[in-house]
Order: structure tokens, then C-alpha cells, then sequence
């Protein structure tokens, strides 16, 4: 059986090679693939974002009651991330590799910070409080 830890650890895993590639191809002024991979980035790590806000979250909140712990904490934390994607699309449209590097390094600090604590703190928990839904909240979550 896949746990909860196991699949939203290995998507974060996917999304920041997706982060690293694009940094690197603006890195090296290659803008029409770093432009397509930095989309390729904010498009999943949106998703991921969804799954966890539309169905992780608040099964995880129906479960335990707990609605400003740990749940609002990341939810504050994705919208600070998407103000930063947000930020990095303008310095990708305007190709300021400057900009949007400097942005770069900030992103990958908060997202750092943040897959670590979802993945040695929430994470585990939702498989805890999820047990035997686990499998049936992941096919939940695949469907978005």
C-alpha cells in the first residue's frame, strides 16, 4: 500500500526538478524552454496545491477537528509560494533573468521549509488519521 507520505513526497520531488530545470535554462538565457518549464512548474506545483487544499486538508480537518493547526499553516505557505510564482511569471514575461533569480532562491528556501515539514510533520499525521482511506483519498486526489 502507498502511503499519503510516500505519494505527496515524490510529487514534491517532481516539482522541484521541474523548479530546477527552469531556474537553470534562465540561468543560461535559454528563455523559450525556461519559459516552458517554469510553466510546467507552476502548473504542477499548483495541482499539488490542490489536492492538498481541496481534498488532503479538509478530510484531514474533518477528522481531527483541527482547523488552525498545522492545515492553516501550509495553506498561509502556498499563498505566499503563489505570490512568488506570480512574481516569477512577470520576471519570465519580461525575461529578467536577474529578477526572476533572485526570486528563484527565495522560492526554493520557502519550498525547502515547507516539503520539510509537510513530509516529516502532516504528512505522516494524514496517514495516521487517514488508515484504511489512505488509498481511497490518493485515487481522490489523482482524479483533480
Amino acid at each position: 500500500m502507498t502511503t499519503i507520505t510516500e505519494t505527496m513526497a515524490s510529487d514534491h520531488r517532481h516539482c522541484d526538478e521541474l523548479f530546477a530545470e527552469a531556474e537553470e535554462l534562465i540561468a543560461q538565457g535559454d528563455w523559450a524552454q525556461g519559459r516552458e518549464k517554469f510553466e510546467a512548474f507552476r502548473n504542477t506545483t499548483e495541482n499539488h496545491f490542490s489536492m492538498e487544499e481541496g481534498i488532503l486538508f479538509p478530510g484531514f480537518e474533518q477528522r481531527t477537528g483541527q482547523t488552525a493547526g498545522p492545515t492553516q499553516m501550509m495553506r498561509m505557505e502556498h499563498s505566499q509560494m503563489r505570490q512568488l510564482m506570480a512574481d516569477m511569471e512577470a520576471a519570465v514575461a519580461h525575461e529578467d533573468d536577474e529578477r526572476y533569480l533572485g526570486l528563484s532562491e527565495t522560492m526554493m528556501m520557502v519550498m525547502q521549509q515547507h516539503n520539510m515539514k509537510e513530509e516529516q510533520m502532516l504528512y505522516p499525521m494524514t496517514d495516521q488519521v487517514f488508515a484504511a482511506d489512505a488509498e481511497a483519498t490518493l485515487q481522490e486526489m489523482k482524479m483533480l
